[in-house]
């Protein structure tokens, strides 16, 4: 039996406030997570799935980028790293709410810093096998 994956690439969208009035293309995720039928995330398809359910953070500065994975407390889903200095776990708005397809824009917090808005511009399909 396998599963599908979806490897959705998030980059940073117009954020002005932030500094970034046209986005940035070399800053954002890449996260590998169970989507429904509407293509938003699949709580029971992550807790069989969650070993496979990754993230890692990008950015032109490569003392930025990270390696983690996506995990669910609560109503809440979020990012965590295991590297040295990252802090808590990256929160995300009200992502479990959100459509993730090509187009899409979801607002995550980096530790420590202001919400961004990130805009997905890649979803992949990808099978995970029982061997896996």
């Amino acid at each position: 039996m396998s599963e599908r994956l979806t490897r959705l690439v998030l980059r940073l969208a117009r954020n002005p406030e932030a500094g970034f009035p046209d986005g940035d293309d070399r800053r954002g995720y890449v996260l590998t997570a169970p989507l429904n039928n509407e293509d938003r995330l699949d709580l029971e398809a992550w807790r069989r799935l969650r070993l496979h359910c990754t993230v890692r953070r990008f950015s032109p500065d490569k003392r930025e980028d990270a390696d983690g994975w996506l995990t669910h407390r609560g109503a809440q889903w979020s990012f965590h790293y295991d590297e040295d200095g990252e802090g808590p776990d990256e929160p995300t708005y009200r992502l479990g709410d959100h459509r993730l397809a090509i187009g899409d824009y979801v607002t995550i917090e980096e530790f420590g810093e202001k919400p961004l808005t990130y805009r997905v511009t890649e979803a992949m399909p990808i099978a995970v096998g029982a061997d896996n």
